[in-house]
């Protein structure tokens, strides 16, 4: 009966993990497409609009690499799925990674 018990409750945490990891990729596929929609919306330009570009293209880099860090955690390892699927940007993916760190004022 106790061995029913420990095996019930490990089977529930594991599902409860699994669950999180689930919902965790959804909430950072759907930052990953809201930040690739709000760089659609960006023209490529040279003018002062070009740091706003390149600031959009930094956070859809870090929005990539947080999705496909979760999709690893999930045991899915392949990126040319999730580059295909959502038109990833060759831009975006050459800026994947963490975003660097705030420079302090001058």
């Amino acid at each position: 009966m106790a061995l029913n018990l420990l095996q019930s409750g490990y089977a529930t945490l594991q599902y409860e993990i699994a669950e999180e990891r689930a919902s965790a990729l959804g909430r950072l596929g759907r930052r990953l497409e809201a930040a690739l929609t709000e760089l659609a919306a960006c023209p490529r330009t040279a003018n002062p609009d070009r740091k706003v570009r390149d600031r959009l293209v930094e956070q859809a880099g870090y929005a990539l690499w947080l999705f496909v860090v979760q999709r690893e955690a999930c045991g899915l390892n392949k990126i040319d799925h999730v580059i295909k699927l959502y038109g990833v940007p060759n831009e975006v993916l050459a800026r994947m990674g963490p975003l660097p760190k705030a420079r302090p004022p001058a």
